[in-house]
């Protein structure tokens, strides 16, 4: 019986500590020359070193591989998580069979599962199907571009004068030397008043790491990805993080590609969290915003929660001042809420 027992707790942690491989196409239609994304995920043991296939040119005859991504890696509980992208093309209308993708950990090879890809032409005019059956008979051997309805680029046009939108140009000038006035004046009573105090006291500045909690407590509270608003909900978890960088470290992260913030951030701390953290939302977030990709429910989840994770590893120890009253308080989070 004890035998019998241990065959079968072996049994189930050799099953444990396989890899398994799956693969998605978003979208699963386009037209040609348009891209899709391939995701091929692949979830191992911790220990395991995960190989995946490298494409020079086409995946499947027909059916062009243009780049290969970074694998992006997650940890839990000692499983590793790692997702690959595949930016792919075609420009034959067709419906495409990709078979199983193989991936190797050193020992064996895994398979993931099989999919499709439809490409589609777009339509044409029936007149210009009719020329193009007159061609392809031989009844005319010329290309006549009006009867194909193809047009050059036309010449950029340009706009007539109008004197109603030149004076309209005017008040431009005169708001700005109006704003330019009232601003000398405030300079001007601040600099007689400045041997005597301020005209008000001033709300005290939160510092970086709370405001930045604030403002994605907001966004988690608001849940707008439910609603498939994937595109602004990484747009608003990205520009935290890249406000709450630009002032925790002084760079203007607020400027720069992703890729420029991690490297700016792996000189700033040596724990591979970390980096790891803001590598999963920012990567995430591209694709996300340039590639059309749609994440799964738990990217979503997890990149708000890496977020979270970022800016309390990063943040700067920084007591609040020992007196705040009520109305700063109330300032504050007044000030909070203009800012959000």
């Amino acid at each position: 019986m004890f035998v019998t027992l241990f065959s079968l707790l072996s049994m189930f942690s050799i099953q444990a500590q396989k890899a398994s491989a799956q693969a998605t196409i978003q979208p699963s239609e386009i037209l040609i020359g348009e891209q899709a994304l391939i995701n091929l995920q692949v979830i191992a043991p911790k220990e395991k070193e995960i190989f995946f296939p490298v494409y020079d040119n086409y995946i499947v005859e027909g059916l062009e591989v243009l780049s290969m991504g970074n694998a992006d890696t997650t940890i839990v509980d000692n499983v590793r998580t790692i997702n690959m992208k595949y930016l792919v093309t075609s420009f034959d209308s067709t419906l495409y069979f990709v078979p199983s993708m193989p991936i190797s950990d050193g020992v064996d090879t895994l398979f993931s599962n099989s999919f499709g890809l439809k490409v589609i032409a777009p339509e044409l005019k029936d007149s210009t199907v009719a020329y193009l059956d007159r061609m392809n008979a031989g009844e005319t051997d010329s290309i006549d571009f009006k009867e194909l309805q193809l047009n050059d680029i036309k010449p950029i046009q340009k706009a007539p004068f109008s004197w109603k939108d030149f004076l309209g140009l005017l008040w431009i000038p005169l708001i700005i030397l109006l704003l330019l006035a009232i601003i000398g004046t405030i300079i001007y009573f601040i600099i007689r008043k400045n041997k005597k105090g301020y005209f008000f006291t001033p709300p005290p500045v939160l510092p970086a790491h709370i405001r930045a909690m604030k403002s994605l407590d907001k966004i988690k509270d608001e849940k707008i990805w439910q609603q498939d608003r994937y595109k602004e909900f990484y747009t608003q978890v990205s520009d935290v993080l890249r406000r709450y960088i630009n002032e925790r470290y002084g760079v203007n992260s607020l400027e720069m590609t992703s890729g420029e913030i991690l490297n700016k951030i792996r000189t700033k701390s040596d724990e591979d969290s970390i980096y790891e953290n803001l590598k999963q939302v920012l990567s995430t977030a591209d694709l996300v915003k340039f590639a059309k990709y749609k994440p799964f429910i738990d990217e979503n989840d997890l990149s708000l929660m890496n977020a979270y994770f970022f800016v309390n590893q990063t943040k700067e120890d920084e007591p609040l001042p020992d007196k705040m009253d009520e109305d700063d308080l109330n300032g504050v989070d007044k000030t909070l809420s203009e800012e959000n």
